[in-house]
């Protein structure tokens, strides 16, 4: 597994854990529902079917999410994205620069 797939699964915990203390008061745990949910990501990048040229989840012409867990996804990122970047900047600017170089427009 590449490290960009490391920082992926490990930007998308963070992200959760920001979403559910901000959304469902848990400090520094998720609650049930995040945890499933997070589990549900990282099986689905574990079995992603593009490997090492994995595109981003949003721009992939083979949604492997369902649709609501694509909603909670964005649901989650809107919330959390502009957290990230002073809760965990570094991580936030990795996120960038992946997402910059597997061709993504901000």
């Amino acid at each position: 597994m590449s490290s960009i797939f490391s920082r992926e699964k490990e930007s998308i915990e963070k992200m959760l854990v920001i979403y559910c203390e901000g959304n469902h008061r848990k400090i520094d745990a998720l609650c049930p529902d995040c945890q499933f949910f997070l589990e549900y990501i990282t099986e689905r990048l574990d079995n992603c079917e593009f490997g090492k040229k994995k595109p981003l989840c949003s721009r992939c012409p083979n949604h492997c999410y369902s649709k609501n867990k694509r909603t909670k996804t964005v649901d989650v990122m809107r919330f959390s994205g502009p957290r990230m970047l002073y809760k965990h900047p570094i991580l936030a600017l990795f996120h960038l620069i992946d997402a910059l170089k597997r061709g993504s427009s901000f």
